[in-house]
């Protein structure tokens, strides 16, 4: 009788580490998913700027519309209208009316840089609603009319708050955490020059 004891004891120890080990396994995947989507939308976005790119009128190589750095139009920043809700039902089922429809090819420069960044949005919605978007340029000629000058660097910031577990605390990337009091954030950066 000790003896089935005893090797239900071990049994149970045993039990243990494998039901940790299933909860780290699907804390890390989970974890993984998300960067692994965070990549394949960043380079979703950078395609759409190499896409919509022309010549510069300034100097040798390609620049996108200025108004693909107006920040209002990630994240659904530029519409109204959704009340805490999750923001792929709110505003990617139909598009809205703020918003171009440039299905067709039948829109300006500007305009599809608002439809571009909304359908960006919209897939980041639909994989993680928590995450958000950012489109900054290192402008090496503040002289043109230009946003970001031929040449001149894009950086595309996809971010979203991560937990700590087993109370370990992570290394959180600086470029992720700019502020040290902010909740934490774990983020895919991508540079693009065109």
């Amino acid at each position: 009788m000790i003896e089935v004891l005893v090797t239900l004891f071990i049994l149970s120890i045993g039990l243990l580490g494998v039901a940790s080990l299933q909860f780290i396994g699907s804390f890390s995947n989970a974890d993984a998913l998300n960067r692994s989507q965070a990549v394949i939308l960043n380079q979703q976005l950078a395609e759409r700027l190499r896409a919509s790119a022309v010549l510069s009128d300034s100097g040798d190589g390609l620049v996108v519309n200025n108004g693909y750095f107006d920040q209002d139009i990630y994240n659904f920043s530029n519409l109204s209208g959704c009340d805490g809700g999750n923001p792929y039902q709110c505003y990617c089922l139909a598009l809205p009316a703020d918003i171009p429809d440039c299905s067709a090819g039948q829109c300006s420069e500007a305009q599809f840089a608002v439809f571009d960044g909304y359908q960006v949005s919209c897939a980041l919605a639909s994989s993680n609603p928590m995450a958000q978007l950012s489109l900054t340029c290192t402008d090496n000629n503040a002289a043109d009319g230009d946003s970001c000058s031929a040449g001149s660097r894009h950086r595309i910031l996809l971010s979203w708050p991560v937990e700590n577990w087993q109370n370990i605390d992570r290394e959180l990337n600086p470029i992720c955490n700019p502020d040290a009091d902010a909740e934490p954030q774990d983020c895919v950066v991508l540079d693009v020059t065109l």
